[in-house]
């Protein structure tokens, strides 16, 4: 089947290295994947009454209110959750940019994951 030792060899190092390629590449995906699931966003405003703290899918998990958000309006404060829950997200998506391009370098793979959280997020925002 084949002409001669030398081309077998060859065929067989490309396949080795193919296969040790794509198990490189399931590792860092996993590791990524791990990774990934642990990042939070925060942020706080810059009055510093209002702290957000997304989890990795940019939904909110924790809101810490300062007590003078007691003495403006109720439609200021909410202004203010929703513009430090946003910055929240995008501390989130910093995160995620940096984890991906660590893990996986500036590849097709690690902007591909950035520009899918990258529109979560903004999907997110306009539901709201």
């Amino acid at each position: 089947m084949w002409a001669d030792e030398a081309a077998l060899d060859a065929a067989q190092r490309r396949l080795d290295e193919w296969e040790s390629s794509l198990a490189d590449q399931a590792e860092r995906a996993k590791t990524l994947s791990a990774r990934m699931r642990g990042l939070t966003g925060t942020a706080r405003n810059a009055e510093r009454t209002v702290d957000v703290t997304v989890d990795s899918t940019g939904l909110l998990i924790d809101l810490w209110l300062d007590e003078r958000i007691r003495q403006q309006p109720a439609a200021h404060t909410a202004r203010q959750i929703l513009e430090t829950t946003r910055a929240a997200g995008a501390d989130l998506l910093r995160q995620v940019g940096a984890a991906a391009v660590e893990t996986l370098g500036d590849s097709a793979g690690a902007r591909a994951i950035i520009d899918s959280y990258r529109s979560r997020l903004r999907q997110s925002d306009a539901s709201r």
